[in-house]
């Protein structure tokens, strides 16, 4: 089997969820002309151009259909950063930020250095008249932008500042909401009417300190313990509940005020309308015992 179907066959068996092969390497690659850092790029050790050839350094040939050089790498930069292949100056660096090398010789191989996955290629851009110098691919406020004076704003017809003040002379209580409900033919959305102070005062006027109650959802039944606004709660009135179990959120004391006083985890405020009294004696925990034998 040739090299290239061996080199696939691996890459497509590998049980890495990075579908890596044993002759591919995970790099990050940084830039001296950017902040940000690219995502880790693969790098074949191993490729196979049309023409093959051979070269040789010192005593060593490498063989130029098979072997990725600083020259492959640089071209497959070129491509994702914009720098001149001629003006990049690469260094390698280790996992932990220490650099390693320069790889200054194009025609080396990649694998000629032996950098592992987590590494990092750094891309020095030699030339000063790069796109990329003085922040201009990533400096938004180096790029001139379209102003336009207030008076002129003023005079033209199709703005938004003069579609809300139409929208608002039809309808006082328009909102932007309002208006895109009502294009996606989907229910105006009603605006909440403010607290006041006297929220459930009327429910809150037939409940008084001592009695027995039940609470909803959920049945649970107590003892009243308070009943009045709560200053560190929002407005209107509250009713404090001294829960027969410990089934509640606090012992009385609500965000540094207390309200009254009960074990800890038998206490809850709620609004009136969740409370209901009357002849709500506690419940006997043996009373289905009768129904079980």
């Amino acid at each position: 089997m040739s090299v290239s179907l061996n080199a696939l066959k691996n890459y497509v068996r590998t049980p890495s969820s990075q579908n890596q092969a044993e002759d591919t390497v995970l790099l990050h690659v940084s830039h001296s002309n950017l902040r940000s850092k690219f995502a880790e790029l693969r790098f074949d050790l191993h490729v196979i151009p049309a023409l093959p050839c051979q070269f040789s350094v010192g005593l060593s040939v490498y063989d130029s259909h098979r072997t990725t050089t600083i020259g492959n790498v640089k071209e497959k930069l070129r491509s994702h950063t914009g720098s001149a292949v001629e003006s990049m100056h690469l260094q390698l660096y280790d996992d932990g930020g220490a650099k390693l090398c320069d790889l200054a010789e194009d025609h080396r191989p990649l694998g000629f250095y032996s950098p592992l996955d987590g590494y990092r290629i750094h891309i020095v851009d030699l030339d000063p008249t790069s796109l990329s110098a003085g922040g201009w691919l990533e400096d938004t406020s180096l790029v001139e932008k379209y102003t336009i004076s207030e008076d002129s704003y003023n005079k033209r017809d199709d703005t938004f500042r003069k579609f809300k003040e139409k929208r608002l002379a039809e309808d006082p209580t328009w909102t932007l909401q309002k208006e895109m409900a009502r294009r996606r033919g989907l229910p105006v959305p009603q605006e909440s009417q403010p607290i006041d102070d006297d929220h459930m005062k009327d429910v809150a006027d037939g409940i008084k300190i001592g009695d027995r109650c039940e609470v909803d959802p959920g049945g649970k039944r107590g003892e009243v313990k308070y009943v009045g606004r709560a200053e560190t709660l929002a407005p209107g009135f509250w009713v404090g509940v001294r829960y027969d179990e410990p089934v509640g959120k606090h012992d009385g004391l609500v965000k540094g005020k207390r309200y009254f006083s009960c074990p800890p985890q038998y206490g809850s405020m709620l609004r009136p309308d969740k409370v209901k009294v009357g002849d709500y004696p506690e419940r006997d925990p043996f009373e289905d015992d009768d129904e079980e034998i």
